[in-house]
């Protein structure tokens, strides 16, 4: 058999359409990151996100800044006009926007309109990203920013970076959930041929899912055995659990250790991952990864080694999910997906955000 009954395609395609894809519209009611600290400065940077385009800054005193990217006179984009001070300045007719987005100034006439602005976006910094609210500013509650204490641990060391990703979050955030890819895709990279393999346990919470996977016995691939000083063992442990937490956020958490000690005994060796996901469209993504580890947390040369070897495989998955994005584009009514039982947390991640997307989309419909 070549190609599964009609019945079952049917069967297939009614359950694909309750998960969310690259045409399912965006969650809008969520804090996102909009960039790291570091890339707001003194001069104005212009960011397309969930399809709308923002300008960000750093006032005099510090505080960053998020506003529409249009000047409602003309259209002109205001980040390729100028600061001055606290306030830009449009570089087409010289409207001039304070740091709340009203409009202050109008250079041709003596008196200013009243009531004319653009948009400003709630934001927040913490430590080394800047999240924004792209939704109703009414509903942008800070508490509801997914705290992770890890990446402000003194006693943990953090790198980070970011990629251009050519593919809708929602194929990212499945990609996270399901990494049986690891023996695949990163075959010559993070992963190991046991990995899609290895036992595995789910906990599918509303709006959090976990998948946790235990490779054990192993021989760890190089990044973590030359990193922890297991790798020239067969007797590692490898437990990683992949976490939806937000539709922002996915986090990827480790340890690694010697299965052939007594646990009293053993070394234990702790990572995390935060995979830190920004639609720009339907079809493009920006990708913030921040990736921290307990131990060596003074040595220079991994921190540098682990940063090289992580982001070659984050590369990977770009490279892999941008060819994906390709073929989703060219589909027709030929084309179907099944599901294996391991898929099961990817699907509750994707059902997820197909209902709270259209839970928003039908409540803006009624007001």
């Amino acid at each position: 058999m070549t190609r599964p009954s009609p019945k079952m395609i049917a069967s297939t395609r009614k359950a694909s359409s309750r998960m969310a894809d690259r045409d399912t519209p965006f969650i809008y009611n969520e804090w996102y990151v909009g960039a790291f600290s570091s890339e707001i400065q003194r001069e104005l940077l212009a960011r397309t996100l969930l399809g709308k385009r923002v300008v960000f800054y750093r006032t005099e005193g510090g505080s960053p800044v998020a506003l529409e990217d249009r000047c409602p006179h003309r259209s002109f984009p205001l980040s390729e006009s100028h600061l001055e001070g606290d306030t830009i300045v449009c570089g087409y007719h010289g409207f001039r926007y304070d740091s709340q987005g009203d409009l202050i100034e109008v250079p041709s006439q003596k008196e200013c309109p009243r009531g004319v602005g653009i948009h400003r976006y709630p934001v927040v910094e913490k430590g080394q990203v800047v999240w924004i609210w792209m939704g109703d500013p009414e509903l942008a509650d800070e508490s509801r920013i997914p705290r992770q204490a890890w990446m402000e641990d003194e006693n943990w060391e953090c790198s980070s970076g970011y990629l251009y990703h050519k593919g809708n979050y929602v194929s990212m955030h499945e990609n996270l959930m399901d990494l049986t890819h690891l023996s695949y895709l990163h075959a010559d990279t993070i992963g190991t041929p046991d990995y899609a393999r290895a036992p595995y346990e789910v906990q599918l919470d509303e709006g959090n899912y976990k998948l946790t996977r235990n490779v054990v016995p192993t021989t760890l691939s190089p990044v973590w055995g030359k990193s922890t000083g297991l790798d020239d063992r067969d007797t590692a442990a490898r437990i990683i659990t992949s976490e939806f937490i937000s539709p922002a956020l996915h986090r990827v958490s480790g340890k690694f250790y010697d299965s052939a000690l007594p646990e009293e005994e053993r070394e234990e060796f702790q990572i995390c991952t935060a995979h830190i996901l920004t639609p720009e469209t339907q079809g493009t993504m920006h990708y913030f990864l921040v990736h921290g580890r307990d131990f060596a947390t003074q040595d220079e040369e991994i921190t540098e080694f682990m940063h090289e070897q992580l982001f070659a495989a984050f590369h990977e998955d770009v490279v892999g999910l941008g060819i994906l994005e390709e073929r989703l584009v060219e589909h027709d009514e030929s084309v179907y997906e099944v599901s294996v039982a391991s898929d099961a947390p990817a699907i509750a991640t994707r059902t997820y955000l197909k209902k709270r997307a259209m839970e928003e989309n039908d409540a803006e419909a009624i007001a």
